[in-house]
């Protein structure tokens, strides 16, 4: 087990306004600037405020499990993996950590697949940004930042909380600009949704991964928790940085109803947000949408790549990882560890050359991937609820049973929404995984697998053999 928090000295104590500041600036990113198409090819006007219903009570759920679990459990540390290992064993806490990681990873690709393509709309070389061209830019990219953030993560953080603010800016004028021009018949048209869109039910599901993605990083002060100055900041840092971003990221996608047909929506190229504005107001909100898009991608990245690399350091920490994964500086950054989570992103830039729709692709699977982390929080959450904890601070309340039970079964829905493609996809990023964790247990001189280890190990193998061979028949498609 980890030290607790005031047995660490980490080189950075956070403070609620930046472990606020990381929380927006990790969930505003890539994905609000694609909403407005991601919505339009899946539902209407209706359909989308029962998604965004839907959505924002779930991950609002979450959002009090994590604040719940930090006061509750503050002996845990990078929360996500801590939880899914405290309350259900080393393997599953391995899976989760792993997980989280790989969804950090994946959702970074997004960043660079939409940088490339909006630059592609004036360099045409760059395609959607899954063209030979634009992976060697990305590449280039994505090596320059592994070298700033190895410079320190106070340097990393403070340029964080400067992009935070920088980004969120163009969002806010976007949607000033289309309220006022929005047209109430075009809005009107777009209420039930288009003959493409399906039962209402069929509306909601398919929208369902795209809003995970866009609320990645309502756990990100979890993540940060050992680096907090007082525990409590960990929970209202997260409820903080959730309602900050709610608002923004369903106001962005119901004004766009009423500027453009939701068929015309849909077939915008990336990012749609600047082709809905250009419709509204012409060229020049496209370019300003454009450059608010590369500033809030870079400042995403920046945020997610330090997440990644600490749920690796972490769990190294608690030899659930290799030991070389726990090596860090005097300044407090795992190497290692972000080396790591720079090669996966590299990896999976290349893979996008081969997709159908390489920044869609990247951001399903990078929800995906995400929910069993979530899954296993939220149920950890509902057992210490249930089941006495004798680590556990507080009593349980009807409250906080509730909370859990409705974000597990939100997440639970969750991974029904993802589909069969998107779970097999994820076993096959799942399965090799437990090569590490061998690594792990051959350091320590331990047995391998207990038998319900080796049961669940069974399980993600077989799974990704299922992933692997529906690939190569064309039952799944990239």
């Amino acid at each position: 087990m980890s030290a607790s928090v005031e047995e660490k000295s980490p080189a950075v104590k956070l403070s609620l306004m930046t472990l606020s500041a990381m929380v927006v600036g990790s969930m505003v990113g890539a994905g609000v600037f694609s909403l407005p198409s991601r919505f339009a090819q899946e539902t209407g006007v209706a359909g989308a405020l029962i998604a965004w219903t839907i959505a924002g009570a779930g991950m609002l759920m979450l959002a009090f499990v994590f604040q719940s679990l930090a006061m509750r459990r503050p002996d845990l540390d990078a929360g996500v993996y801590a939880y899914a290992k405290a309350g259900f064993g080393e393997y599953l806490g391995f899976f989760s950590a792993f997980g989280y990681w790989a969804s950090a990873c994946v959702g970074n690709v997004t960043y660079w697949v939409l940088i490339m393509s909006t630059i592609g709309a004036i360099w045409p070389a760059l395609g959607d940004g899954d063209t030979l061209l634009a992976v060697v830019l990305s590449s280039i990219g994505l090596w320059a930042f592994f070298l700033l953030i190895k410079r320190g993560v106070k340097e990393a953080a403070a340029i964080n909380r400067i992009v935070t603010v920088a980004k969120v800016v163009p969002i806010l004028v976007f949607i000033v600009l289309a309220l006022f021009y929005l047209d109430t018949e075009v809005f009107a048209d777009n209420w039930g949704g288009a003959d493409y869109a399906g039962s209402l039910f069929a509306q909601i599901r398919g929208t369902m991964l795209v809003t995970v993605f866009v609320f990645l990083g309502v756990e990100g002060a979890s993540v940060y928790s050992r680096h907090a100055k007082r525990r409590e900041d960990v929970g209202r840092a997260t409820v903080l940085g959730f309602l900050s971003v709610f608002a923004i990221f369903a106001s962005v996608t119901i004004v766009s109803y009423g500027i453009m047909p939701m068929g015309e929506i849909a077939e915008l190229r990336q990012p749609s947000m600047a082709g809905v504005l250009e419709a509204a107001v012409g060229t020049w909100g496209k370019v300003f949408v454009s450059v608010g898009l590369i500033i809030s991608v870079l400042g995403a990245y920046l945020a997610w790549t330090l997440m990644a690399a600490e749920v690796l350091y972490v769990a190294a920490k608690d030899d659930d990882m290799p030991r070389f994964l726990r090596r860090a500086t005097p300044d407090d950054v795992p190497v290692p560890a972000l080396v790591m989570s720079t090669v996966l992103v590299q990896l999976v830039l290349i893979i996008t050359m081969f997709s159908d729709d390489a920044f869609n692709f990247a951001l399903d699977l990078t929800s995906a991937l995400t929910l069993i982390p979530f899954l296993l929080a939220a149920a950890f959450a509902l057992k210490i609820s249930l089941v006495a904890d004798p680590l556990a601070q507080g009593e349980s309340s009807a409250r906080t049973l509730t909370v859990a039970l409705l974000a597990t079964l939100y997440t639970a829905f969750l991974l029904y929404a993802a589909g069969l493609r998107f779970v097999l996809l994820s076993f096959i990023i799942y399965a090799p995984a437990t090569i590490l964790f061998v690594m792990a247990r051959r350091e320590q001189g331990r047995r391998l697998f207990s038998p319900g280890e080796l049961a669940i190990c069974a399980v993600s193998i077989a799974g990704g053999v299922m992933g692997v061979i529906a690939l190569a028949a064309g039952w799944i498609r990239l």
